[in-house]
């Protein structure tokens, strides 16, 4: 029996997300059916989390384990002959079989991003949600500050969570603003980008966030408020949940000294 770490990078427009789900059409369920059709066994495999339906990820590790003695090396160009062109394994790794991609990953990190010009890009468009009204980019960047610690963040967790807790210490959070694409005019403001780095995160997290900070760039709310919403711990106090087409898996992380896995992942960081 060996151990399989490896990287898939998708785009999550036509899928339910990563999870498998009773409806299908998951990208699990496309990762399982080209290893199957590649070694002839019925695997399941363990995501380093779930993302919901329409979001994307640049790096998202799984592992699985196989009794195939295919070398290390062909497994990704023999995968991706097999799956969808959205779907990509970008890099394999055996590891120890006591590795797992879940119960290990010690960072995640979303990015959420937002086209402020008047005009969507029709290049991008599936991965960026559309705010074409005028934003206060520094107000939503002190509204973030507030989030950043250790807290219970049920105001900002889908009303349908089923965690036993809602407490998640977020690492870092900031906003990148790129304007050297934006269009002439003065209602242009480029592409905003949200960056979240935590422990975890609980289901539609990122996206409640970003819908609330999105109405403290409106001048809907204060900066301020934000701690006061988090305070509250209920989902009526925050505001809408932000599409999901915004959103993607940036990166996750294993710190564990010694962990092969992080050697895999801190390779792919300096090579991006």
């Amino acid at each position: 029996m060996r151990n399989l770490l490896m990287i898939v990078s998708y785009d999550g427009t036509e899928y339910f997300g990563f999870q498998t789900q009773p409806g299908g059409n998951t990208v699990q369920d496309h990762l399982e059916a080209a290893i199957m059709q590649l070694t002839g066994e019925v695997v399941k495999i363990h995501g380093s989390g779930r993302t919901d339906a329409g979001v994307h990820a640049r790096q998202q590790p799984f592992h699985v384990h196989t009794d195939s003695k295919i070398p290390v090396d062909r497994w990704r160009m023999a995968l991706n002959g097999r799956l969808p062109a959205d779907i990509r394994v970008t890099d394999v790794r055996e590891v120890p079989l006591s590795f797992h991609a879940r119960r290990l990953a010690k960072r995640k990190t979303y990015r959420f991003t937002i086209n402020a010009n008047r005009i969507p890009d029709v290049f991008t468009r599936r991965y960026q949600v559309h705010h074409p009204g005028r934003l206060n980019v520094e107000s939503m960047r002190e509204g973030l500050k507030h989030l950043i610690g250790t807290h219970d963040y049920t105001s900002f967790a889908s009303r349908h969570s089923t965690k036993a807790s809602h407490v998640r210490t977020i690492y870092d959070a900031w906003i990148e603003w790129d304007q050297s694409g934006s269009c002439s005019g003065s209602h242009e403001q480029g592409i905003i980008h949200i960056f979240m780095t935590g422990s975890g995160f609980l289901q539609h997290m990122v996206r409640i966030i970003v819908g609330t900070l999105l109405q403290v760039g409106e001048g809907k709310r204060k900066p301020e408020d934000m701690k006061r919403i988090l305070e509250a711990k209920d989902r009526a106090a925050a505001g809408p949940t932000a599409e999901s087409k915004g959103l993607m898996l940036w990166e996750v992380l294993y710190d564990e000294a010694g962990d092969e896995g992080t050697d895999l992942l801190e390779r792919n960081e300096t090579e991006q």
